[in-house]
């Protein structure tokens, strides 16, 4: 029987060593933390019962992946909750850009853009299911269904403040720069428009939706599924060299390029050492986990019933905040992401008490206390929220990449979102999960399709290696 070691166990190494396993392989995981789910962790440190997510916590992209599908996760225990409103992105005069699941109901909001919206969007939200596969994998092979990429890959060539530009009204100018600024990118660069189109796209198909129990219920379901299938998974594993990783058939590693330049060191082939060690870092996050009595007093009645609202202001604010960030400045009003999940999943709250979810884009590598930037841009958009918070909780870059090594910097995405890792991920190559060494496969973020808790860059590695064990005649 082949054998598989799975060295990291978010979202992509357990998906990886569960779609092994499948196929008839045995796996076991090594995890250095003590708990298993990486970026799909929650937890209840404000008071017991409430329940935040650790980093990832809305998730178009998890429900509608193709891996997930295939593993039933389902049948394992994890169900998807809808908000009645996906996203918000409210401004300053109490008017907002409202994002809802259908896309009629969204258009019938949007005014005179609703035309425009409707364009630009409709075409790759119905056919989401079968273009899923193919912009949730690698972009250098030939795709399934060409024509409908090609249709859905065009728009997102563009920067995103061109495809901004498109719109009339300040609020879906907003919504959109808002959406795109999950890049964690400046809004003029080529191919920032990619993500705020998949993400639309996905979330037409399929809504924004949570976790049921938090985002630790996707690992849980994972675990689940692995302990169907007979996997070991091992936490408290710290992997700092090659010799501490068992002898298998094949490796796999939800690890950032810079550790496994580190754990293989000169046995990398040298072009590959080079690419891991350069590899560039976004920027980070600083965090606020709150527990709000009443929940938040948004001045727009809309983002009241949002399981997402995003804080910038005007596009142009935003804009100006990501090249703030990206220059290695913080700015006085950064972007902040708001996630009410409670809304979706009461099971999160106590009573009256709320969890709310919030975030702002810094720079990487940030050492100072965004605290009360992300307070004041809540107080703009919900004055008398900071009355109604009795419990806070701040992480910032170096709390985020202590808990999760692939964060270095408070870089929850695993890398820079550049041009160069949309299309080969961490280095220049057509085969973007080796590594260059016989058997040894990287799965996680940093690997197409990127960030995200869907579970398909572990999907693409696992088809990597099971490929490696049919041509080396493995059973697996």
């Amino acid at each position: 029987m082949t054998s598989a070691v799975v060295v990291g166990s978010g979202p992509n190494g357990l998906t990886a060593a569960a779609l092994l396993a499948r196929s008839g392989v045995r796996v076991t995981v090594l995890e250095s933390a003590d708990t298993t789910g990486g970026g799909t962790r929650s937890h209840e440190d404000l008071l017991p019962g409430l329940i935040h997510d650790h980093c990832s916590a809305v998730h178009p992209m998890a429900v509608t992946s193709p891996a997930f599908q295939a593993l039933e996760l389902e049948r394992y225990g994890l169900r998807w909750r809808l908000p009645d409103v996906d996203c918000v992105h409210p401004l300053d005069d109490g008017s907002a850009g409202v994002l809802m699941h259908s896309i009629e109901k969204t258009t019938q909001l949007m005014g005179s853009d609703g035309a425009r919206y409707r364009a630009f969007v409709s075409a790759s939200a119905r056919d989401w299911d079968r273009l899923a596969r193919d912009v949730l994998g690698p972009l250098l092979r030939v795709p399934s269904h060409p024509l409908l990429l090609a249709r859905f890959g065009w728009p997102t060539l563009l920067p995103a403040a061109v495809v901004g530009r498109a719109f009339r009204t300040p609020q879906v100018r907003a919504l959109w720069a808002g959406v795109a600024a999950h890049s964690f990118r400046p809004l003029h660069r080529p191919f920032t428009s990619a993500v705020g189109l998949g993400l639309l796209a996905a979330g037409h198909a399929a809504g924004w939706a949570v976790a049921e129990g938090g985002s630790e219920s996707i690992a849980r379901s994972l675990i689940t599924v692995l302990a169907d299938l007979d996997v070991e998974v091992h936490t408290g594993v710290h992997v700092t060299s090659a010799a501490q990783i068992p002898a298998a058939d094949v490796t796999l590693l939800d690890l950032d390029p810079g550790q496994v330049a580190s754990i293989y060191a000169d046995r990398l082939p040298a072009r590959v050492q080079r690419a891991y060690q350069r590899y560039r870092r976004g920027p980070g996050v600083f965090k606020l986990d709150l527990a709000v009595e009443g929940g938040v007093p948004w001045t727009n009645r809309d983002a009241r019933r949002a399981g997402t609202v995003h804080l910038g202001g005007t596009a142009e604010e935003v804009a100006a905040a990501e090249r703030d960030v990206a220059s290695g400045r913080i700015p006085q009003r950064p972007f902040v992401l708001v996630g009410q999940q409670y809304l979706a999943d009461p099971s999160r709250s106590v009573g009256n008490v709320h969890p709310v979810w919030t975030y702002a884009h810094v720079p990487h590598g940030y050492q100072g206390d965004a605290t009360g930037h992300i307070l004041r841009q809540l107080e703009r958009f919900a004055p008398g929220a900071r009355d109604r918070i009795v419990g806070l909780r701040a992480t910032g870059p170096a709390d985020f990449h202590s808990g999760n090594a692939n964060f270095a910097g408070g870089d929850i995405l695993t890398g820079a979102e550049t041009v160069s890792r949309l299309l080969t991920g961490a280095r220049t190559t057509l085969n973007p999960y080796s590594v260059g060494l016989p058997g040894v496969f990287l799965c996680s973020a940093a690997t197409p399709p990127g960030p995200g808790a869907h579970g398909m860059c572990g999907a693409g590695a696992a088809e990597a290696a099971l490929r490696h064990l049919r041509l080396n005649g493995g059973s697996g």
